[in-house]
C-alpha cells in the first residue's frame, strides 16, 4: 500500500510560478516511475510529466520548457516546479505511481491560473 499526498496548489496569476510536492509513504528509490497528471473540468486526465528511477523525464508538449519534475529520494518526495503558468494550466493535479503491480493516486491539489 502506497499513500501519496500532494501539496502546493493554489491561485496564481498568469506568468507566475508554483511548486507542487508529493510525499510518498514508501521509499521512492524502489519505484520505477512516478508522474504528475492533471484534469481540467470537462476534460480527461492527462499526463503532465513523469520521471523514471534512472532519472529519465518525459513531459507533455504543452508544458515542455515550463515545468520540471524532480525527486528527493531522502525525503521520498516528487516535486513539480511550474513556471510561466497559463490559464489553460488550471486543473486538479494528481501524483501517480505504479508500484508492486498496482497503481496509486494522490487526492489531488487544485491549481488555478488567473488571466
Amino acid at each position: 500500500q502506497v499513500q501519496l499526498v500532494e501539496s502546493g496548489g493554489g491561485l496564481v496569476q498568469s506568468g507566475g510560478s508554483l511548486r507542487l510536492s508529493c510525499a510518498a509513504s514508501v521509499g521512492i528509490r524502489s519505484i520505477n516511475t512516478m508522474a504528475w497528471y492533471r484534469q481540467a473540468p470537462g476534460k480527461q486526465r492527462e499526463l503532465v510529466a513523469s520521471i523514471a528511477k534512472a532519472g529519465n523525464t518525459n513531459y507533455a508538449d504543452s508544458v515542455k520548457g515550463r515545468f520540471t519534475i524532480s525527486t528527493n529520494n531522502d525525503k521520498n518526495m516528487i516535486d513539480l516546479q511550474m513556471s510561466s503558468l497559463k490559464p489553460e494550466d488550471t486543473a486538479v493535479y494528481y501524483c501517480y505511481t505504479y508500484y508492486a503491480y498496482r497503481t496509486y493516486w494522490g487526492q489531488g491539489t487544485q491549481v488555478t491560473v488567473s488571466s
